[in-house]
């Protein structure tokens, strides 16, 4: 079995829930990046070529929200697999690129924990 972990880009603008979710994602066993930002989370995928799942917030300042975020992440990198957060639940699977999944805000750690372990384990 491989020891390589596989990584999580958690893409968060409020810092404590980034925090937080880089956490949750080390606590299930994942190596976690983060990034404040959309534009941030481009720079990181283009410098990794390892990034298995990006976990982002909807809502977020900058030249993208989490959802063009997404539709780049998948017209770009098809293999990344895609789970999008919002405190706004009006986010539907239309809304989503193929594969995406959403998780609404707030969530608690079990629930991300298992779906970072559905979503990111190859």
């Amino acid at each position: 079995m491989s020891s390589v972990k596989p990584v999580i880009l958690v893409v968060e603008d409020e810092v404590l829930i980034r925090m937080m979710a880089v956490r949750g994602a080390e606590d299930s066993g994942f190596e976690a990046l983060s990034a404040a930002s959309a534009d941030e989370a481009i720079s990181i995928l283009e410098s990794r070529a390892d990034v298995r799942l990006v976990f982002t917030d909807v809502n977020m300042p900058g030249s993208m929200d989490g959802l063009r975020l997404a539709r780049a992440i998948r017209g770009r990198w098809p293999p990344v697999e895609l789970l999008v957060t919002s405190a706004f639940g009006d986010i539907t699977a239309k809304d989503l690129p193929e594969r995406g999944r959403f998780l609404a805000k707030p969530y608690d750690d079990d629930v991300l924990s298992e779906a970072f372990q559905q979503m990111a384990v190859v």
